[in-house]
């Protein structure tokens, strides 16, 4: 057994981390200030002994003696990080400071979970983790571009100038249950409105691409490199290479729910990506990882939850 912390734990991916954290036999310290996070993603595991949730924001220093560190605090949805961006930024940095200042402190290994946004809208495609992006760092999506990039410059400067062992990820558009209902992400998006019969919102013409991984598969290359050798810091893509427009998610999502929802277009927000596809190669090599889960499986379960939850508000 051994003690984890993850930070930002009771959130859409990191309530799913500190399940699977448990089912494998480990003690968990979930850390979250439930500004995204909710609650009720985490409610099932509180009878469990080995789990603690703590409500503490990682702007603040925090204090603990554990054998393995998560880093996930932090906003992940543009209109959450853009509600208060200098929020965002401060939870990126800051919350990445204190928790390798703990990992220096305790020796610890700390994942820090990083994005694909910070290839920004690149002109490599697909891309790889040699590439170094293409960000515009005042545009309105900065605080959490250059926020995480920040972190992983913090990550590699630890490691290099106090030895401290990391482990930097760059998660791609991930799907799933306990996505938050309103986080004007596109899976989440689509499908609420599908279930309702509103008209499905497509920004830009739809011909931009993303690349959708279900959450079980972004937990099993979590778990994977956490456990890598401490020579292997990353960053790696963890990622579907399985390239979708937008368009096509909207139909897909509307014929799986068999909706009347017209498909409807508004202009593309500033710095939006138009292509977004990761090279997975290092993924598989290093961690034998790779998605397995088809995306209409993986939009099966997430249908069956929202309607779950819109069932809940009727």
């Amino acid at each position: 057994m051994k003690k984890i912390l993850v930070t930002g734990g009771s959130g859409f991916i990191g309530s799913h981390l500190c399940e699977r954290l448990l089912k494998e036999g480990n003690e968990v310290i979930c850390l979250d200030n439930f500004f995204t996070g909710q609650k009720k993603n985490v409610v099932h595991l509180l009878s469990n002994p080995f789990f603690e949730l703590v409500r503490h924001d990682v702007t603040q220093p925090y204090f603990v003696e554990v054998d393995q560190i998560y880093n996930l605090a932090c906003p992940a949805s543009p209109i959450h990080y853009q509600f208060n961006p200098i929020k965002t930024v401060k939870t990126s940095v800051m919350g990445a400071i204190n928790m390798l200042g703990l990992a220096k402190r305790i020796k610890a290994p700390m994942l820090q979970a990083s994005t694909s946004e910070v290839y920004g809208d690149p002109h490599v495609h697909p891309q790889v983790e040699s590439y170094w992006g293409n960000v515009n760092p005042i545009g309105i999506r900065s605080c959490y571009d250059e926020g995480k990039r920040c972190a992983e410059t913090l990550c590699m400067d630890y490691h290099r100038q106090n030895g401290v062992k990391v482990k930097i990820i760059r998660i791609f558009n991930t799907y799933g249950p306990r996505m938050f209902m309103h986080d004007g992400r596109v899976v989440s998006n689509f499908v609420v409105q599908a279930l309702q019969n509103e008209d499905i919102t497509i920004y830009g013409d739809g011909s931009q691409t993303r690349s959708f991984q279900y959450v079980d598969d972004l937990i099993d290359g979590m778990l994977k490199m956490m456990n890598t050798p401490d020579s292997f810091i990353g960053p790696v893509n963890l990622g579907n290479p399985c390239e979708f427009t937008i368009k096509q998610l909207a139909q897909t999502v509307i014929d799986m729910t068999g909706s009347r929802s017209k498909i409807v277009y508004k202009p593309l927000p500033a710095d939006d990506p138009v292509q977004r596809k990761p090279d997975i190669s290092l993924a598989r090599k290093n961690l034998d990882w790779e998605p397995r889960i088809k995306l209409e499986d993986g939009l099966a379960k997430t249908i069956a939850y929202f309607e779950n939850e819109l069932r809940g508000l009727n």
